[in-house]
């Protein structure tokens, strides 16, 4: 296991002759901290997988310096930095038994075989590969190879990161659950450091510890699930966590508070009323209420999703989602909406402005 840690890491492809080159991962300077489980989330394109790369070793940074433990491993092969790594697609072995798959990486390093019998003994029991150890792994499913997959990083004791690209995109979506269970608990377990890939919220926000939300190439946030949801520091994290995500919406300042549509809000903050740049208030649905004092809307969609409704409102040109309980009333004529003025962000050029209690 090993601390890892990021020195103004910047990377760009080779560009087209005559050029500029475009650099797919902006400047990362980060520590992630040893036994960590840490989730790299974000959309297609926004540069997670290389990252993951330049951890891994697959890529050197064009720029920067990457450390494992202390020491610098930026341009270390891959077999020299003691990385396990589970792919989307199971790797496996498929004439092989599970126990061979998952003996093998001890094998090609020459363990001695009763410390293989006993660690690959120990893994199988951990994924409920026990009773299939004698199988061949081409008669399991898809979520079976994907355990040998990962027991394969699990079974060396001489790993300093497990990494994860999208493991879980190929498997049955009702199995998927119960192998992000199991990830989970085999790192509360094990304490390895892990790091996982995704642009599942789901799948990020129940593995990780941390969560390293990605956007247009940089890291725009890091934090606990509760951190990301409750103070997002970019629009994107509060767009892209949450279903629905926050709500974002033009707005300018009176007296340091903010007013949306010629509606002066309360935010339970003051802010320099000297802001320039483009503002906009944030706001979760979960926060967005009926009230018999506030802004005026128009209802434009209903959805019942069982525990709780999703309500569509709309003030004249901006659109507000809304999440209701199942059995709360919707009003039926002149319906007006007030925002939980403690929740209430405001953002500057799409960044979280610091504010102070007023």
């Amino acid at each position: 296991m090993s601390q890892i840690e990021f020195k103004n890491v910047r990377h760009a492809y080779p560009p087209a002759k005559g050029q500029a080159p475009v650099y797919a991962l902006k400047e990362v300077s980060q520590i992630w901290n040893d036994g960590g489980a840490y989730a790299l989330l974000g959309p297609s394109g926004c540069g997670k997988t290389t990252l993951l790369n330049i951890i891994s070793g697959l890529l050197t940074p064009s720029e920067g310096s990457i450390l494992f433990d202390g020491s610098e491993v930026t341009r270390l092969p891959t077999a020299e930095r003691h990385i396990a790594q589970v792919f989307q697609f199971p790797v496996v072995y498929d004439t092989m038994t599970v126990y061979d798959n998952l003996a093998f990486p001890l094998r090609n390093r020459g363990v001695a075989e009763a410390r293989v019998t006993q660690r690959v003994t120990e893994i199988a029991e951990m994924l409920d590969l026990s009773d299939r150890l004698q199988q061949r792994a081409a008669g399991l499913t898809a979520d079976g190879k994907q355990k040998i997959s990962l027991g394969r990083g699990l079974v060396r004791e001489d790993v300093n990161a497990i990494l994860f690209d999208e493991p879980l995109t190929v498997i049955d979506p009702h199995l998927k659950w119960q192998l992000r269970s199991k990830l989970k608990e085999l790192h509360q377990r094990i304490g390895m450091t892990m790091i996982y890939v995704t642009h599942d919220q789901v799948e990020a926000l129940t593995f990780a510890d941390k969560v390293v939300v990605m956007y247009d190439g940089g890291v725009v946030q890091v934090g606990t699930p509760v951190e990301l949801f409750n103070r997002p520091k970019h629009t994107f994290v509060g767009y892209f966590i949450g279903s629905p995500g926050m709500n974002v919406l033009p707005c300018t300042l009176d007296q340091g508070q903010p007013v949306f549509a010629n509606n002066r809000l309360d935010s339970g903050y003051a802010v320099a009323s000297d802001l320039a740049g483009k503002l906009e208030i944030g706001i979760r649905p979960e926060f967005v209420s009926f009230s018999d004092d506030g802004i005026p809307v128009a209802i434009e969609k209903v959805e019942d999703l069982g525990r709780y409704q999703v309500v569509t409102v709309r003030h004249e040109a901006e659109q507000i989602k809304m999440v209701v309980g199942e059995d709360q009333a919707i009003p039926a004529q002149s319906p007006k909406i007030s925002f939980a003025a403690d929740n209430l962000l405001l953002y500057q050029d799409d960044w979280a402005v610091e504010t102070e209690h007023a």
